[in-house]
């Protein structure tokens, strides 16, 4: 999906007309109307008020694909409410509101993350998840540093 596409949806589903929305972005309707008709892209300032106010990660407003998973736990990215957010309010889609709060990563080990997160699992034994889960977060980006 293009950006244009995405910021137009943005604005139907908040049942926002093009002059509201701009208000709530501080540019003018005019703005509004080139970003849908796809005339122009909103600059990176803009596009982190956009992230704030709406919670959508810039990526995804901009039509890139976003990680499907978190690159902490493995949990999946599957909608916005699970994402995390950078100490000044933008969307973090590389992780879950789980794993990064507030610009923290909560985990240093691989173990706690097994620990926080096997419990949870109700599927073979508790062995067998922490073997899979262990496995798993070895091939994901924050573990590989």
């Amino acid at each position: 999906m293009e950006a244009k596409d995405i910021i137009l949806n943005i604005r139907k589903k908040h049942n926002l007309s093009q002059d509201e929305m701009a208000e709530k972005l501080f540019v003018t309707r005019q703005a509004v109307s080139r970003w849908e008709n796809g005339e122009t892209v909103p600059n990176i300032d803009t596009l982190k008020i956009i992230s704030k106010t709406f919670g959508i990660s810039i990526n995804t407003l901009l039509g890139q694909p976003r990680n499907m998973i978190c690159q902490v736990c493995g949990s999946p990215l599957d909608n916005e409410d699970n994402l995390s957010h950078e100490p000044d309010g933008t969307v973090n889609d590389k992780y879950c509101k789980w794993c990064y709060i507030d610009g923290v990563h909560k985990y240093t080990d691989i173990e706690e993350v097994i620990a926080d997160v096997v419990p949870r699992w109700n599927w073979g034994t508790p062995e067998q998840m922490s073997n899979w889960l262990r496995n798993k977060l070895k091939t994901l980006e924050y573990w590989q540093k």
